[in-house]
């Protein structure tokens, strides 16, 4: 009976150990750990509960493509963009900047470049005047990975931010 009770316990917490979050530690590698991890698609409530010592929160995701999506979670603390292909698998990982009401968040479709207008999946942290750029991020819509943007010369639209700390 105890042998019973106990493989049942232990494949009970096999069953929730392959959400993705397992091998994330505060103050170590999160990129690292969660790359080709396969993310899981049961309810966020209970990702989060099980990962309450990270202080993991999911802060809403986009359609990158047909085939990525991209979600933000608030790990340790920290803000990180995470895209995921059609099979759930973590393609890349961005540590996101810090982003207040001066300098919010955004996710744009399209943004100027000196005159040349940049398209495909950005997202990045307006300036102060919240129409130039801090930093920003353009994700590959087949790979899923990110590349950092110059941002001289740089602007993105005031209606792409998406932040409550700073939306329109």
């Amino acid at each position: 009976m105890r042998l019973a009770i106990v493989l049942l316990l232990l494949s009970a917490g096999a069953a929730h150990a392959g959400d993705g979050f397992e091998a994330v530690r505060c103050g170590g590698d999160v990129r690292g750990a969660l790359i080709g991890r396969t993310m899981s698609n049961e309810a966020v409530a209970g990702i989060e509960a099980r990962h309450a010592a990270l202080r993991l929160k999911n802060l809403g995701g986009d359609e990158v493509s047909d085939t990525i999506n991209s979600t933000s979670w608030r790990i340790c603390g920290k803000e990180y963009v995470v895209t995921t292909d059609g099979r759930d698998k973590m393609r890349d990982v961005l540590a996101f900047p810090e982003h207040s009401k001066a300098t919010p968040e955004f996710s744009a479709g399209e943004c100027d470049a000196n005159g040349r207008t940049i398209a495909g999946a950005i997202v990045g942290v307006l300036d102060t005047d919240k129409t130039h750029v801090k930093a920003a991020w353009t994700t590959d819509e087949k790979t899923g990975k990110f590349s950092a943007l110059a941002v001289a010369g740089l602007s993105c639209p005031k209606a792409s931010i998406i932040t409550a700390d700073g939306g329109p």
